[in-house]
């Protein structure tokens, strides 16, 4: 049987080392009613290198036990909402950068014509 993957939402992380928690949510219909219900379960998930940040965006692969109750490592981030915020205020910063530093040369330009 092919390992399980899950795809979920970190929820929980720094509280242990290596570890966070991950919630993975599906959906389901309620039998008399037939309306949509979201349904979620926690899983303890190896993270070895400390690297997962709240609202992490994950893709979990189950494993050998590593713990009492940790079954699954993570296998990769599909998004990090902190780290794309952090990219955008550097490429924001560059191109502020880059565009006072074009305003000044051609303003000390239009100063050396005069």
């Amino acid at each position: 049987m092919p390992p399980m993957s899950l795809i979920g939402q970190v929820t929980k992380v720094g509280f242990m080392n290596k570890t966070a928690t991950v919630t993975v949510s599906r959906f389901i219909f309620h039998s008399k009613t037939g309306k949509r219900l979201e349904r979620s379960k926690k899983y303890l998930t190896h993270d070895e290198s400390n690297m997962l940040r709240m609202n992490d965006t994950v893709l979990i692969r189950n494993c050998p036990p590593i713990s009492a109750r940790k079954r699954f490592t993570v296998d990769k981030v599909l998004k990090s909402p902190e780290r794309e915020r952090e990219e955008l205020h550097a490429r924001q910063a560059a191109e502020a950068a880059a565009l006072h530093g074009h305003d000044a040369s051609s303003s000390s330009s239009s100063q050396v014509h005069a």
